[in-house]
């Protein structure tokens, strides 16, 4: 019945009689060699991984996620980091134990999305590990400006000071953390990113790169 009152369709494409088709999936997983170092044009002063550019089935996963009420492309998203990560341990880039910090986001964004779509594919991609856990240390300030369509300069004067604690779930020895993995879905000029590096370093949170869903 609720198939009849909204039609099943894939995230990526749009194909019908599925949530999330087998040509879509190939597209959003890491291939040889990924994910792959980027550069924003602010540094964030740690090096950042991408799986891969946001477009094609990619871009609509990350959409459908966050603007689209589509929960069920959590998974596919999950999968995608997931696999990435395993490849930056295997790499030996990052080591166990590992913590996942995800990117901080508007508390009104987060409310009209159901909840936090990167802490969620984080804490997916955590559920499936020993010595990998999420600490979502870190929100932005009340009535922060949405950055969409904003330029580099205007980006990191909008998010200048913005990101902050949460001061009940710092951990009380920040060295048991092990290596630190800010994720987050999208990167484009890199603000968001730089700024949080620095609020967690500021809090001798030792931060060792980053990794993104996808990159502009």
């Amino acid at each position: 019945m609720l198939d009849a009152v909204l039609p099943l369709q894939c995230g990526g494409c749009g194909v019908p009689g599925t949530r999330w088709c087998a040509l879509c999936s190939a597209q959003l997983m890491i291939g040889p060699g990924e994910p792959r170092v980027v550069t924003p044009r602010l540094d964030p002063q740690v090096p950042v991984f991408a799986l891969g550019r946001y477009a094609g089935a990619r871009r609509q996963a990350i959409v459908g996620v966050k603007e689209r009420g589509r929960a069920d492309l959590v998974v596919p998203l999950a999968g995608a980091l997931d696999a990435a990560v395993q490849r930056l341990l295997c790499w030996q880039l990052v080591g166990l134990p590992l913590t996942l910090i995800p990117a901080p986001t508007r508390r009104s964004a987060a409310r009209r999305r159901g909840g936090d779509p990167i802490t969620r594919i984080a804490a997916a991609v955590a559920g499936r590990h020993c010595g990998v856990t999420v600490a979502p240390m870190l929100r932005m300030r009340a009535l922060t400006r949405d950055s969409v369509g904003l330029g580099s300069a205007a980006r990191e004067r909008n998010v200048a000071g913005q990101v902050v604690l949460r001061r009940r779930r710092l951990p009380e020895r920040c060295a048991a953390m092990g290596d630190v993995l800010v994720v987050d879905d999208v990167v484009t000029t890199g603000a968001t990113l730089a700024e949080t590096v620095r609020v967690l370093r500021h809090a001798r949170v030792p931060v060792s790169a980053a990794l993104v869903i996808a990159s502009v």
